[in-house]
């Protein structure tokens, strides 16, 4: 068995399959390897991340695919699940393996398993431009603290740029330790390997400690709108459980 590791990334994804194809190599284990754990008896190896290789592989991918393959693979990547990669990794080599377009063909374990990824990466997506709500600081920016089950802040950023045109405003991703960034013209990836929270000398990002004094107000308003909005003689909790999970409550001012 030989195992390759690469560094999470989409570009180094690819690379592996770039890899197998080019070393004409078969039954490989991808690992990422921020949790690869080598082993004395399997054949290790790195896979160095390369654009131009991985775009090449990209554009084969396209071509014997469609767009929806296409949506699906990369939506599936942002899972960051280990095993997932190697779905993604033995569906793009079975892609290339057959010259007619196979990638719904969902007899096949890696295409399904691929599929049914995506689909929750999309939900996820969905229900994050759905809950997320902003706060405003101080100095005029609107930002959000978000802790995602997969890493989908590159799939939101048009969504919220469209939404939200004319302020700037910060989405960031407590657990992966990133953000995207609006300053009311471009959306930007910012990395930050500091408390948002708090001044980073770093970061031309303003400071997020002290809340615009008319938030609290926001806030009481917004739960004075919900409460008599609400029908007692209709509630149903397992529904409304259906439709909002608890865990996406941290993000609604009207369950604080």
């Amino acid at each position: 068995m030989i195992h390759y590791v690469f560094d999470g990334s989409f570009t180094g994804l690819l690379c592996c399959v770039f890899e197998a194809f080019e070393m004409k190599e078969k039954n490989i284990r991808i690992f990422w390897d921020k949790t690869y754990q080598p082993t004395a008896f399997d054949q290790n190896r790195v896979i160095y991340s390369d654009q131009e290789k991985a775009q090449r592989v990209w554009n084969g991918f396209i071509k014997r695919t469609d767009s929806i393959a296409k949506k699906r693979f990369y939506f599936a990547y942002l899972s960051e699940n280990s095993q997932t990669f190697q779905h993604l990794f033995d569906m793009a080599v079975y892609v290339f393996q057959h010259k007619n377009n196979v990638a719904h063909n969902y007899g096949h374990p890696d295409v399904l398993a691929v599929a049914q990824m995506a689909k929750s990466v999309s939900r996820e997506k969905h229900r994050m431009e759905a809950f997320i709500r902003f706060k405003k600081a101080a100095d005029g920016l609107f930002y959000a603290i978000v802790n995602p089950d997969f890493n989908v802040l590159p799939l939101i950023q048009r969504h919220f740029k469209n939404r939200y045109a004319d302020q700037p405003w910060l989405i960031y991703d407590k657990a992966r330790k990133y953000g995207i960034y609006y300053d009311t013209e471009t959306v930007e990836i910012v990395n930050l390997t500091f408390n948002p929270m708090t001044k980073n000398s770093d970061s031309n990002l303003p400071t997020l400690q002290i809340n615009d004094e008319k938030e609290a107000l926001y806030d009481q308003l917004w739960k004075d709108y919900f409460k008599s909005t609400n029908i007692v003689e209709r509630k149903n909790t397992k529904l409304h459980l259906q439709h909002v999970p608890k865990r996406y409550w941290q993000y609604l001012n009207e369950k604080q």
